[in-house]
């Protein structure tokens, strides 16, 4: 299972590359693909809803029942995603905004994008040096198997079903580097 969530932490950083590439193509003066951008922020909120929730909650809830000093990180993650949730929901809608050819000040959502960028690699950073290693220390198998069935399909159907739906998205995540998990 842990292996599961390294898989989607490194899926998910190649998707902030994506968006990060196309940040800085804003910031140097250019017009980005803002279809593509719609379709990594509709997928990154796909997923947010439909597997980091049900995986906070659940996970969350085993890890308070057998380390109630992780009661202050998992307060924090919670808050931070959820600051992490709202900052993207205002991206998607200036995106329907500027796809719709409304005035959007650029400056303004270059510097929001890359706000949520920074926001989103801290919260995967978060989770990665601060809650993984909780999990390991107080999960014994058993509970890890019980947290994976009790968990919505992982990153691997997520990416099958992204293929399909979006191959122009597919093709950038894959090109993308490998990113640099510690």
């Amino acid at each position: 299972m842990l292996t599961q969530l390294r898989l989607d932490h490194a899926n998910m950083a190649r998707l902030l590359h994506v968006l990060q590439l196309k940040q800085k193509t804003l910031a140097a003066g250019e017009r980005p693909d803002f279809q593509l951008i719609r379709e990594v922020v509709d997928y990154i909120l796909d997923y947010m809803d439909g597997f980091t929730v049900p995986l906070e909650r659940i996970c969350g809830e085993q890890l308070l029942a057998k380390a109630p000093q992780a009661k202050e990180l998992s307060c924090r993650l919670a808050s931070d995603y959820h600051a992490l949730h709202e900052r993207l929901m205002r991206l998607s809608q200036d995106l329907d905004m500027i796809l719709m050819d409304a005035v959007v000040p650029m400056d303004r959502f270059t510097d929001d994008l890359k706000a949520y960028l920074d926001a989103h690699r801290a919260y995967l950073r978060d989770e990665r040096e601060e809650l993984f290693p909780l999990i390991r220390e107080h999960f014994d198998d058993d509970d890890l198997e019980r947290l994976a069935k009790a968990l919505p399909e992982g990153a691997a159907a997520k990416l099958e079903y992204l293929q399909e739906s979006y191959p122009e998205l597919y093709a950038e995540l894959r090109a993308a580097p490998e990113p640099e998990l510690s």
